[in-house]
């Protein structure tokens, strides 16, 4: 009966822990960290000016569904290629208070994601054309911000280089 009780206290130790590692993995989203690059904001913006390449900027939270949804579009094939071209910043907005306030052109909503030359400039004529929230990208197709990320790199990038 002690072993069994045992083995009962261990399988929901077991339990316990993978829910927390799920929750936690999870959090804000699964942003295809394997296949993205993603950079912190200082860290991008020195890697930006180094090798003069644009900034693509997402700002989330850990608690938005729409960024859980949004995390998922990273995961496209040509998200990734276009990603290449662009040094990639991520920002949670409940933790990076300071700077994603500066990065808020239309409203602290969220998720927004903003098209930066490689000084950090934000170019305020990339966006989605509408009335409100022209920086929300759509969270489910993918092809909305690959022609947003085309467009950008066209428009920002110093070089001529196509890669």
């Amino acid at each position: 009966m002690i072993r069994a009780r045992q083995g009962q206290v261990a399988f929901v130790l077991v339990l316990a822990a993978l829910v927390v590692f799920a929750s936690s993995a999870w959090a804000g989203g699964d942003w295809n960290d394997g296949g993205i690059e993603w950079r912190s904001y200082e860290e991008g913006l020195a890697e930006a000016k180094k090798s003069d390449k644009p900034i693509c900027l997402v700002v989330y939270t850990e608690w938005c569904p729409h960024c859980q949804n949004y995390s998922k579009v990273f995961h496209d094939g040509g998200i990734e290629e276009a990603a290449r071209r662009f040094v990639m910043i991520r920002l949670d907005q409940d933790q990076e208070k300071a700077v994603t306030s500066r990065y808020a052109p239309d409203g602290a909503y969220i998720p927004r994601t903003l098209f930066l030359d490689s000084n950090g400039v934000l170019d305020p004529d990339i966006k989605i054309e509408r009335n409100k929230y022209v920086h929300f990208y759509d969270e489910h197709d993918p092809a909305h911000l690959r022609k947003a990320m085309k467009g950008a790199h066209g428009k920002l990038a110093k070089s001529a280089d196509p890669s």
